[in-house]
């Protein structure tokens, strides 16, 4: 029982590890703009070929300008649209609606765009699991 139990175990912490890994913790840089999270609809509520809103949760010194968001669909991508609207307040918010081009289960990864003293920036990865309907 031992020995099935630890690489169990030091699977699920090599996994945690990794799976917290592209969200920085340190303080933020004058401007830096920081994903925190992204949420999706439920199974079930997303549709082919039917826009759905992705939110995406960030922290940021000050209202950095965002450009664009990018998503991969399961590693397939970057494919990139403007945010249709950003929120400053509590939670900051940034959503983006996406029209998925076939069904199945995907890992949905995103990152944004947007400006720092001038200059573009791209912020961290983050992802969800998301599931399209016919």
């Amino acid at each position: 029982m031992r020995s099935k139990f630890l690489p169990v175990l030091m699977g699920g912490v090599i996994l945690l590890v990794f799976s917290c890994a592209t969200v920085p913790t340190g303080p933020l840089a004058p401007g830096e703009l920081r994903l925190l999270r992204m949420e999706a609809p439920r199974e079930g509520e997303i549709r082919l070929g039917i826009a759905f809103t992705v939110k995406i949760q960030f922290e940021a010194d000050g209202r950095p300008e965002v450009r664009r968001a990018c998503f991969f669909w399961s590693g397939d991508g970057p494919y990139c649209t403007k945010a249709i609207k950003t929120s400053y307040g509590s939670p900051k918010t940034i959503y983006v609606d996406l029209v998925p081009g076939s069904s199945g289960q995907y890992f949905l990864e995103g990152y944004v765009q947007y400006v720092q003293d001038g200059k573009s920036k791209m912020t961290n990865v983050v992802g969800t699991h998301i599931f399209i309907i016919q």
